[in-house]
């Protein structure tokens, strides 16, 4: 009975021991976390600020740029246009660029409008100089004129190749003969000589074929008579 009396206050002083040790120890372990967090949160602090002085020069320097439209007028005044000349010719280049497309005849008209876009200088402009330089010229180079249509002619005594291609109904050019014996070389020896009741192919000329037969005849001079 005495032993008992003396071993519960024992165990009672050596709990309570325990207990004020294992607070102790809980203490030390929230203040360690707290330090840790406070750590992290005042590094945290030192990047927002950081991140407030480079948000900061990114305005400075935002409002130091150009915006796009005045970077595109200074563009169009180094090529001596204005953003209404490049209006005109992105309508003029959208306008041939469908005729392309739709292999319009004739093919020489087209090539010429073409050559005119590509000398002017607001071809080399990033917008335009891929598609006018090098597309649409590509997809002219695959078209063809249609084949010229031709009409029969049946010779009559007194005619001659340069005879017919001369009349107005044909040609309206004597120098275009060679058109008719080169459509007619089967039934033509001699294209000084045809004969009555022969029957020929009369083709219609291309726009290439006419423009080489008008300058001939542009630049024909008749021998002196004297």
């Amino acid at each position: 009975m005495k032993l008992i009396k003396f071993v519960l206050p024992l165990l009672f002083v050596i709990a309570l021991a325990s207990n004020n040790f294992a607070q102790r120890l809980t203490l030390e372990d929230w203040q360690r976390s707290m330090d840790s967090i406070n750590t992290v949160k005042n590094n945290v602090l030192s990047e927002v600020d950081k991140l407030k002085g480079d948000v900061e020069n990114l305005k400075k320097n935002l409002n130091a740029i150009q915006s796009y439209d005045d970077c595109l007028d200074d563009l169009y005044k180094m090529l001596g246009a204005t953003k209404a000349d490049v209006d005109r010719y992105r309508k003029m280049v959208d306008e041939l660029d469908a005729k392309i497309r739709n292999c319009e005849p004739p093919k020489a008209t087209r090539q010429a409008d073409l050559d005119a876009l590509k000398k002017n200088k607001i071809s080399s402009l990033p917008e335009f100089y891929d598609r006018v330089h090098n597309r649409m010229q590509a997809a002219l180079n695959n078209c063809k004129d249609p084949e010229p249509k031709s009409s029969l002619y049946t010779v009559v005594p007194g005619d001659c190749l340069w005879c017919i291609a001369a009349r107005d109904r044909f040609y309206g050019n004597g120098f275009a003969w060679q058109a008719i014996y080169n459509a007619n070389k089967d039934k033509i020896r001699d294209p000084n000589l045809i004969f009555p009741k022969q029957e020929f192919s009369i083709p219609n000329l291309s726009s290439e074929e006419k423009a080489k037969y008008d300058r001939l005849k542009g630049t024909y001079k008749a021998a002196p008579t004297n």
